[in-house]
This record gives C-alpha cells, sequence and structure tokens, in this order.
C-alpha cells in the first residue's frame, strides 16, 4: 500500500515540478524511477529497490505479467487521448510532409539505428531490429512540453506534434513484427508469419477502431448515455476496444484506439471537449505511474551494461545522423525551408510508448533467454532520457541559431467567436495574418469554420489552451465576448503567453459612460461596448477602408465617426501591409508616411 501511494504522489510532485520548470514531465518522472529503482540499491541497507514493481518472491506490486498487462492497458488509454487532439484541418498544408515522416522517417529509423546497434553493440539482428524499431517513435508527451514555450511558425509545430502522435502506433506495430520474427524463428515461417500478422493487425485494428468509433458516437449524439457516465463509459469501451482488437489479432489494440480517437476526434459531437479534458487528466496520471514503475524496474546491471563509449556513439549517430537524414529525405520537394528542416530534424524526442514497450518485450524475450534481450530495455531508455534531455535544454537555442524562432509574434488570437469576431477575423485572414478564434458555443464555432476561419471550441478558465502548441505563434490577444468579467479575465491569464505584442478588450459600459476611467487595455472606441459593435456590424456585416492624406485628414475622419454612431475606427493599416490595433482613444494615432489606410466597420465614409 505504501508504494502503490508513493508511486502516486511522487508522480504528481514530479508533474508539478515538470509544469514549474517548464520541462517535459518524462525527465523528473525517470529520475525518480531510477532513484527509487536501481540507484536505492546502492544506498538501502538491505541493497534493495524502495520500490520494486515485480513480485520476486518477497516483495512486489504486480505478480506474474501484471505489470505488464497494466502497462499495455494505460498505453491505450494514452493513445486514444492522443488521437482525439487530431484535426483534419491542421494539417492542410503540411499533410505529405507528415506522411513521409511516418513512412519514409520510419524506415530510414528502422534500417539506420538497426544497422548502428549491430555494428557498434554486435547485437544480433533481431535484436538490434527490435531496438531501432522501438525507437522510431517519438512522442505528443514530451515534444508539447518543450515546443509549448517556443514560438514557431504554425505549420512547423503541426508536423512535430502531428508526428509524434501518428508514429506512436506505427512504431509499436513495427516493433511487434520485429518481436513476431524474433519468436517465430527464421526461414520461410519467419516471413509467411510475420506478413500474416502484419495483415491481421491492420485488418482488426482499423476495423475495430472505426466501428466502436461511430457506435460511441451514436450513443453520444442520440443521448444514450447519460451525461454523468460520459467519461467512464468512454474509458470502459476504449479499454473494450483495445482488448478485444488483441484478441483477434495481437498487439492491434494499439492501432485500434488511435484509429477510435481520431474518428471520434474529427466527429461532431456535444461533449467532445468534457471527453478530453477527462482523458487528459487520466493520461497524466497514467504517465506519472508508468514512468516511475518502468524506470524502477531497471536493475543496477542494466545501466552498468551500457555505461561506455560504445553507447554514446550509438546515441550520436541516432540524432545527429540518423533523425537528420529521415526528416530530410521526408520533406524533399516540399515547401520547407532548409532551417525548418534542420529544426524539425532536431528535435525528436522519444517519449511513453517507447519506454512502455521495451521494458515488455525486453522481459519476455529474456525470459525465452534470447541472447542480447538484456540490452533492449537500457539502451531504449538511454535514447529516450538522452533525447528528452538534449531537446528541452536545446530546442529553444537552435530554433533561435537556424532562424525559425519568431521574434515577433504576428498572430491574433480572438476570444469569442460571434458575428463580430468573425468580420474582423475574416478581415485579418484576409491580409495574411493568422487569426484563430475561441468560443465554448460550438455553434459559434461551426459558424467560423463554414467561412473558412480557424477556430478552436475552448474554455477559457482551462489550463489546457496554454497546451496548444499550434497557438505559439500568437502575439496579439483581442477578448471580444459579450461578458466583460470574461474579457477581463482573458487579458489578466493569457495576456503574457498570447498577448506580448498587445492585449486589448472591448470596454465595459461603466467604461463607457465614464471617458476619465479608460482602460489601457481599451479596444477600437471608449464609446462602443459588445452591444453597439454587434448593432453596426449587423447593420453593415463588412470592414472597409479608406486613404489618409494626412494627420490632419485622419483627425477630420475621427470627428466623423464620432458624430456618426454606425461608424466604428477598427485598424490602421500601413503601406506595407502592416496593421495596428487603434486603441480606446483614437486620436492617439500619428499616420508617419503618406499611403496609410484607416480601417472601420460600418457604413461608407465619403470623406
Amino acid at each position: 500500500m505504501l508504494e502503490l501511494a508513493g508511486i502516486i504522489i511522487l508522480g504528481i510532485i514530479a508533474q508539478w515540478v515538470a509544469w514549474r520548470f517548464k520541462l517535459p514531465a518524462i525527465l523528473p518522472l525517470i529520475l525518480i524511477g531510477l532513484l527509487v529503482g536501481p540507484i536505492a540499491t546502492l544506498y538501502t541497507e538491505d541493497g534493495s529497490k524502495l520500490i520494486e514493481p515485480i513480485w520476486n518472491g518477497e516483495k512486489g506490486l504486480f505478480p506474474g505479467d501484471g505489470l505488464y498487462y497494466f502497462v499495455s492497458l494505460a498505453i491505450s488509454v494514452i493513445l486514444f487521448e492522443g488521437g482525439l487532439t487530431l484535426k483534419r484541418a491542421e494539417i492542410k498544408n503540411v499533410g505529405p510532409v507528415i506522411t513521409k515522416l511516418i513512412t519514409v522517417g520510419t524506415v530510414v529509423t528502422f534500417f539506420g539505428a538497426g544497422v548502428a546497434a549491430h555494428y557498434i553493440f554486435g547485437l544480433t539482428w533481431q535484436i538490434s531490429f527490435l531496438f531501432s524499431a522501438l525507437i522510431i517513435v517519438t512522442g505528443p508527451t514530451v515534444i508539447t512540453p518543450i515546443l509549448r514555450n517556443i514560438p514557431l511558425k504554425k505549420d512547423i509545430s503541426a508536423i512535430l506534434k502531428w508526428e509524434g502522435i501518428l508514429i506512436d502506433p506505427i512504431g509499436a506495430l513495427v516493433a511487434v513484427l520485429v518481436f513476431e520474427f524474433i519468436s517465430v524463428g527464421e526461414g520461410q515461417a519467419f516471413t509467411k508469419t510475420a506478413l500474416v500478422e502484419f495483415g491481421k493487425i491492420l485488418l482488426f485494428g482499423t476495423t475495430f477502431g472505426f466501428t466502436f468509433a461511430h457506435a460511441l458516437g451514436f450513443a453520444i449524439k442520440k443521448n444514450l448515455v447519460p451525461h454523468y457516465l460520459l467519461n467512464v463509459v468512454s474509458l470502459s469501451v476504449v479499454l473494450l476496444v483495445f482488448v478485444e482488437s488483441d484478441l483477434f489479432a495481437h498487439e492491434s489494440g494499439l492501432l485500434a484506439v488511435v484509429v477510435m480517437g481520431m474518428v471520434l476526434g474529427n466527429m461532431n459531437l456535444p461533449n467532445i471537449k468534457e471527453l478530453l479534458y477527462f482523458k487528459e487528466s487520466l493520461s497524466v496520471l497514467l504517465i506519472s505511474i508508468l514512468f516511475i514503475l518502468l524506470a524502477a524496474n531497471i536493475n543496477i546491471s542494466d545501466m552498468q551494461l551500457i555505461f561506455n563509449w560504445n553507447t554514446a556513439i550509438l546515441f550520436a549517430v541516432v540524432v545527429f545522423v540518423i533523425r537528420p537524414l529521415g526528416v530530410f529525405l521526408s520533406s524533399m520537394g516540399s515547401d520547407l525551408k532548409l532551417n525548418e528542416k534542420l529544426f524539425i530534424g532536431w528535435v525528436g524526442p522519444r517519449g511513453i510508448v517507447a519506454a512502455g514497450i521495451a521494458s515488455l518485450f525486453g522481459s519476455k524475450l529474456l525470459l525465452k533467454g534470447e541472447p542480447g534481450a538484456e540490452y533492449i530495455t537500457p539502451l531504449v531508455f538511454m535514447i529516450v532520457l538522452g533525447t528528452v534531455l538534449l531537446n528541452a535544454t536545446t530546442a529553444r537555442f537552435v530554433a533561435k541559431i537556424v532562424g525559425v524562432f519568431l521574434t515577433k509574434s504576428e498572430g491574433v488570437l480572438i476570444i469569442g467567436a460571434s458575428k463580430l469576431s468573425r468580420v474582423i477575423a475574416n478581415y485579418l485572414k484576409n491580409n495574411n495574418r493568422h487569426v484563430v478564434l475561441i468560443d465554448n458555443n460550438q455553434s459559434n464555432i461551426e459558424k467560423a469554420q463554414r467561412l473558412g476561419l480557424e477556430a478552436m471550441t475552448a474554455n477559457i478558465f482551462s489550463d489546457t489552451l496554454t497546451d496548444n502548441i499550434e497557438l505559439n505563434d500568437m502575439g496579439f490577444l483581442l477578448a471580444l465576448t459579450g461578458n466583460s468579467d470574461i474579457n477581463e479575465f482573458a487579458i489578466k491569464k493569457f495576456e503574457k503567453q498570447f498577448g506580448e505584442n498587445g492585449a486589448f478588450r472591448l470596454v465595459n459600459p461603466d467604461e463607457m459612460n465614464n471617458p476619465d476611467n479608460k482602460p489601457k487595455q481599451g479596444l477600437f472606441s471608449h464609446t462602443d461596448d459588445f452591444i453597439k459593435l454587434m448593432e453596426v456590424v449587423r447593420k453593415y456585416p463588412a470592414i472597409q477602408e479608406i486613404a489618409l492624406k494626412d494627420k490632419a485628414h485622419y483627425d477630420q475622419l475621427i470627428d466623423l465617426i464620432n458624430e456618426d454612431s454606425d461608424i466604428i475606427p477598427v485598424f490602421t493599416k500601413a503601406p506595407g501591409g502592416n496593421i495596428d490595433i487603434i486603441p480606446a482613444d483614437s486620436k492617439d494615432f500619428t499616420p508617419s508616411q503618406e499611403g496609410y489606410k484607416l480601417v472601420y466597420m460600418g457604413k461608407t465614409l465619403s470623406a
């Protein structure tokens, strides 16, 4: 009981430390696991581990294969949650690159790392290729924290995120095939069995995932599941799909849950966000437990086994040769620039799936007496820990060196997706600005998406919005909801992360009636609140421009606008196309050169 409670407590402490110091949680989790596991044998009186994951006759948490079953089920939930976050709209511009990364890149890593492991460590070809299959996977749980605080182009973030989630089941499938090769033997049976197993995995994995996703989606839409049971029913269906698919085709469960998550995530479901929040919380808990358990399961002899220069050479080959080679071959013919390819080639941390399956297969092969099987778990953990540590400490620096670091984030995040927000967002989008609208009203989001705008359902009171790496290029924040409390909260909470170049909100009725109490974040005009703006946009649902001659002309237009309630100034547009937001005190603006335009909402100005 003490060990179980200790794992959960230590896991959550590690997650907090990771959040506090902006690190991937895998770092403190693995370090804690090693400290209470193999390293503990160096300082405990009886030379035993503080936490023993497998029952050894005297102590231990899981008897027999219990740990492996727990690891498998936990990974299935984590992969399902990852699949839920995959949206087709995110990869319109980079789909071909992602496809090649999870195909061509997989082949390069598989053969490259396999050959390297064979010749550097002298492992058998079977064990070498099992190792290479396991390190194919990157991981969303480690990529997201690394990229979260690095302002990058949306395409680069999307490529790394999608690769991390999609390649998890692919790496797992390749590892399963190699494991089957080793288990069955060589010769004709070797090849035939591998092909049969691969076909069964694809067939049953995709079929079960697709079918159960639509069945669960139908049940949710028809309200066949009460709201309070939605999360637990979904969890039970995920576990059912994983187990049932695995019964029909061994190890196809991982593919099934990813397919199920992807299909559900792209359905128009009323409660998908609540389901995602629940799965995220559950994933955090499972990851916290898993990493400590798996790291604690390593023995000190395993660590000594790889404590040599061969390990450093293998790590260098994987990081500095194989990963960049796979990225460059996968991005040939794409619109990615050289510096973007270099950065993507640098960022390739391995995560929970690699560590989990390595422990699973490594232990099974050890029991079978397979030569070299003892190297699998420690080598994979070395790659996982090394790549995460390297990328976590250098990604920001490398982004600046190669020139993909956005020194000025020009994206615009709009809180609220009402008609007012949609009209403004459409204008900004047509002027080449990356605009994202967020709202918890699904109807508003759907209307925005039908206009071709990027919009997402989100609750600003949740912390998940700050984890979204696709919002890394946001530099301007506009709070345009009809609720002044929400607008003020949005500014207070997200100003530093999404509004480094400017965070603005609509004035509230009290401020509108008191011109002397103008907030510094006031937007457009101190005499126009949400209701007034909505009245104007209802009558004139478009944004117009008028050329400015000089400062006097601008002041004249502002005076005209102040006398007409059906015209509201919104932006100024520089000759080069740069758009600036007009603050609440419109006369603070001074055109610095000819060619400026006043951007306004309402009826046509004739001056």
